[in-house]
C-alpha cells in the first residue's frame, strides 16, 4: 500500500504550497495548513483500524524491494505515534491560526510547520534506519528555527542553545548507525535485527548502545540530558511550544529509543536498570525545578522533564502493563501538555504577561482558560478520573508488581508535588487578585476551540480506556513485547 507516503508527502506538499502559491493569501495559508493536518489526522485514525484487523502496512518506494530499496511501514506502534502527532498537530494548526496573526512572516511559520510534521511522521513509520536520521533531522531543523521565530534575543538564545545540544544528540546518533552498518552490513531495521541476533555481541555493540542511549536521551531531554529544553519550550511560540512538549520529544526521543532497544538492538537488564534510575531521577528533578518557577512557561517546561521520567520510568520496568502504562502516559501528557502550553499562549496574548507574580483574576475575564487549563493540570497530576490518572496509576502498578514498591512510592510522591505546583500555578493566575488592572484582550474563536478541544480529550480519555483506548494501546504493546519488528 502506498498510504505510508502520505504522511511525509502530504505536509511536504503543504511546506511548498504554502512557499510557492499561497504566500500572498495568508488565509489560504491557515485554511490549506490545517486542511492537510485534519485530513494526515483521519489517516492516522484509518491506519490503526487497517493495522488493527489486517497487521503491518508496508511499502516500497521505488518499487525496490528492501535491503536495497527504502521499506516503509505502519504497526501498531508507528500506528499509534501518529495518531498522537497528527491529532495534536491538527489542534495546534487551528491554534495557530489565530495566535501567528501577531507575528511577521506567517507563512514562513506554517512552512516550518509543516516540515517538522514531515519530519515527525517520517521518523514513525520508516523501516531504514538512516532515513529514520534523516527524518529526525528535517523534524529538528524545522524545531530549532520556529523556536527563534519570535526573533527575540532570548528566543534567538534558546534556539542556539536548542542547536547545540540537538545537533550533538544527531552526531551521537549518526556515528551511531555508522558503526552499526559497519557490523551487521545494512541499514533496515528488520535486517539489523536479524543480524545480530547471530552475531556477538561485543565491545562495539556495546559502544553502539551507549550512542544511542545519549543521542536519544538529549533528545528525549530526560535528566541529565535536559538543559536545553526549559529555554527552548518557554522561548517559543506557544503552539510551538505544545508540539514540542506534546510530541517532538516524545518521538524523536521516546519513540525512536522504543524502536531501536526493543526492536532492533534488544533491551537487557542493564538497560533496564538505568532507565529505572533515570526515570526517576528525571520526575524528581523536574517536579522541584517546576515548583519555584515564576513563568509559567518554564513551569510547564520543567514539569514535561518530570512527566518524561513516568514514561522512562515505565520503560525501564519493560513489563507489558508497564509498556501499556508509558504509552497511555506518552498520549495523556501529549493531549494534557499540550493544552497548558496553549492556555499560556492565551495568557500571554490577552494579558502581555506570563509572570505569576503579575497576574491574578482572570477566571472571569478568561473562563475558558481556566477551566481547561484546571482539566490539563489536573490531568497531569493525576487526578481521577481524567486520563492522566489512570496511566500514572498504571505505572505505579506495574512497579509494584515488578518488585519495585519503594519506586511506585517515589513516583507517587511526585504525583503530589506536580499537583502542588499547578494548584499554585491555578491560583496564581485564576483566582488572585491582580497587584495591578489588567487589561485583559478577547480571545480569537479558534483559539478557544482549540482549548476545548483537547479538555474535552483529557475528561473522556479516561472514561475511554477500557473500551476503546486499551484495544488500540494493545497493538503498539504487543509490538513492543514482541522485540521484533516486520517487514
Amino acid at each position: 500500500m502506498s498510504l505510508p507516503v502520505l504522511f511525509v508527502a502530504l505536509p511536504l506538499l503543504a511546506a511548498f504550497l504554502n512557499t510557492l502559491l499561497l504566500r500572498r493569501k495568508q488565509v489560504l495559508v491557515y485554511i490549506f495548513c490545517v486542511a492537510a493536518c485534519a485530513v494526515l489526522f483521519a489517516f492516522s485514525l484509518y491506519c490503526v483500524k487497517q493495522v488493527t484487523s489486517s497487521g503491518v502496512i508496508t511499502c516500497n518506494l521505488g518499487g525496490w524491494a528492501y535491503p536495497l530499496g527504502i521499506n516503509l511501514g505502519i504497526d501498531g506502534l508507528s500506528a499509534f505515534m501518529l495518531v498522537v502527532i497528527n491529532f495534536i498537530g491538527l489542534v495546534a494548526a487551528l491554534y495557530a491560526s489565530s495566535y501567528v496573526r501577531l507575528y511577521t512572516g506567517k507563512w514562513k511559520f506554517f512552512t516550518l510547520f509543516m516540515l517538522m510534521l514531515a519530519g515527525l511522521n517520517g521518523v514513525v513509520i520508516t523501516r531504514d534506519i538512516f532515513n529514520l536520521y534523516v527524518f529526525l533531522e528535517v523534524a529538528s531543523i524545522s524545531g530549532y528555527a520556529l523556536v527563534a521565530f519570535g526573533t527575540q534575543p532570548q528566543d534567538l538564545e534558546a534556539s542556539f542553545k536548542y542547536l547545540i545540544m540537538g545537533s550533538l544528540a544527531s552526531i551521537f546518533v549518526l556515528l551511531g548507525i555508522g558503526l552499526l552498518y559497519s557490523y551487521t552490513s545494512t541499514l533496515n531495521m528488520p535486517d539489523i535485527a536479524a543480524a545480530l541476533s547471530v552475531k556477538p555481541k561485543g565491545a562495539l555493540v556495546t559502544l553502539i548502545t551507549l550512542l544511542f542511549f545519549a543521542g536519544f536521551g538529549l533528545k528525549a531531554a530526560i535528566v541529565p540530558f535536559h538543559a536545553w529544553l526549559p529555554d527552548a519550550h518557554s522561548s517559543a511560540p506557544s503552539p510551538v511550544s505544545a508540539i514540542l512538549s506534546g510530541v517532538v520529544i516524545k518521538t524523536l526521543g521516546i519513540y525512536a529509543f522504543l524502536r531501536i532497544f526493543f526492536n532492533v538492538l534488544g533491551m537487557d537488564s542493564g538497560i533496564s536498570n538505568i532507565l529505572l534510575i533515570l526515570g526517576i531521577l528525571s520526575m524528581v528533578t523536574g517536579a522541584l525545578l517546576a515548583l519555584g518557577q515564576n513563568d509559567i512557561k518554564r513551569m510547564f517546561a520543567y514539569s514535561s522533564i518530570s512527566q518524561i521520567g513516568y514514561i522512562v520510568f515505565a520503560i525501564g520496568l519493560g513489563t507489558p502493563l508497564a509498556i501499556l502504562g508509558g504509552l497511555f502516559h506518552i498520549f495523556n501528557h501529549a493531549v494534557a501538555k499540550s493544552l497548558l502550553f496553549l492556555n499560556a499562549g492565551v495568557i500571554e496574548q490577552g494579558t502581555g504577561t506570563r509572570f505569576l507574580d503579575k497576574l491574578g483574576g482572570l477566571n472571569s475575564k478568561m473562563p475558558v482558560a481556566a477551566n481547561s487549563s484546571l482539566i490539563g493540570a489536573l490531568s497531569v497530576s493525576g487526578i481521577p478520573p481524567l486520563g492522566g490518572f489512570f496511566s500514572k496509576l498504571i505505572i505505579i502498578l506495574a512497579a509494584v508488581e515488578s518488585g519495585h514498591p519503594g519506586l511506585a512510592f517515589i513516583a507517587a510522591l511526585v504525583s503530589i508535588l506536580t499537583l502542588g505546583y499547578y494548584l499554585r500555578f491555578q491560583a496564581g493566575v485564576f483566582y488572585t487578585q491582580p497587584k495591578e488592572e489588567l487589561v485583559v484582550k478577547d480571545t480569537p474563536f479558534s483559539m478557544q476551540a482549540a482549548l476545548v478541544i483537547l479538555a474535552l480529550v483529557c475528561v473522556f480519555s479516561g472514561l475511554l480506556f477500557l473500551p476503546v483506548l486499551k484495544p488500540f494501546l494493545s497493538t503498539a504493546v504487543e509490538t513492543l513485547s514482541a522485540g521484533s519488528i516486520g517487514h
